[in-house]
Order: structure tokens, then sequence, then C-alpha cells
């Protein structure tokens, strides 16, 4: 009886340092959302409360996706860089899409989540759509914005290297 319980408690106490030292990002062991702006990254069963929150007001699915609640960037957040991105500088990758290359097109790539090694592969997909992307005159940022992601996405050799289409 004695040995059981003196292995429950170093199985627990081994259980709630763990979590300490693998939490990364500013939060603690429950991760981020509401829970963790209200408890912080304070380990110990702090974190039981901080993950209770996060579970009860369902703030971590909600932070992970808008990039709140100190979840860092969302889908929404990285959606919306890129459409600012894609108006801002239209004209000019319309140009690079047509090259296939240049420093407008290698931003819009990182910003859809590429690594360096697909930056020139992405180009060219865009290139090879071209016409598709471009296929009236009345195409706007938003459309153009679009007509790449599908582009890229058919490329399956590059849409498995670019982790936000």
């Amino acid at each position: 009886m004695k040995k059981s319980t003196t292995t429950i408690a170093i199985l627990f106490a081994a259980s709630m340092a763990a979590p300490a030292a693998i939490s990364a990002g500013g939060y603690g062991a429950a991760g981020c959302g509401l829970g963790a702006i209200v408890f912080g990254s304070k380990p110990g069963m702090i974190q039981v409360l901080a993950a209770t929150t996060n579970a009860t007001f369902y703030s971590q699915t909600f932070g992970i996706t808008t990039g709140t609640s100190e979840c860092g960037g969302g889908v929404v957040k990285v959606q919306a860089e890129q459409k600012v991105y894609a108006y801002n500088n239209f004209g000019q990758l319309q140009k690079e899409i047509a090259q296939g290359r240049g420093e407008r097109l290698q931003t819009l790539a990182y910003l859809m989540g590429c690594d360096a090694k697909a930056v020139d592969a992405f180009g060219a997909a865009a290139q090879k759509n071209y016409s598709a992307i471009f296929s009236d005159k009345s195409v706007d940022s938003d459309a153009m914005l679009e007509r790449v992601r599908s582009a890229v996405q058919s490329d399956a050799a590059v849409a498995s290297q670019c982790s936000a289409l």
C-alpha cells in the first residue's frame, strides 16, 4: 500500500512538472485563450483552471482562428493580411505574375505560408495560370488573390509547401 502511494505521488509530481517544462509561446501548459490571459503562464495547478476557462468559454478555438487571446496569428488574420497586400500591390503583382518572379510575388508566396524552397515554384505556378488569373479586364485584387490561391492549390507539389493557401 505504501509503495503504491509513493508511486502515485511521484507520478503526480512528474505530471505537474512536465507541462511547465514544455510550455512555450508566452502561455502555460493550458495553451492560449482566455485562461492564458487571466491566469498567465504560472506553472502548477493554476493551469487546470486556465484549461477549464478555455474550455468553458471556447476561447482557445476562437483565439486560434482569429489570432486573438494570446494565440498569435490566426487564419482570419493571415487572410486579411493577404487581401491588404494584394490590394496595395495589385498592378505590380500582375506584372510579376506574368514574369513568374519578382519581389512582390515572392512576398505574396511568403504570406501564403510557402517555405523558401517553394517560392520559385509558386511563381511558376502563378505564371502558368496567368490567363486564368487575369481572364477578364474587370478582375480586382480579391479575385486575383483567389485565382492565385486556386492555381497554386492545383499544383500538389507547391501546395504541400505552402501552409496558408
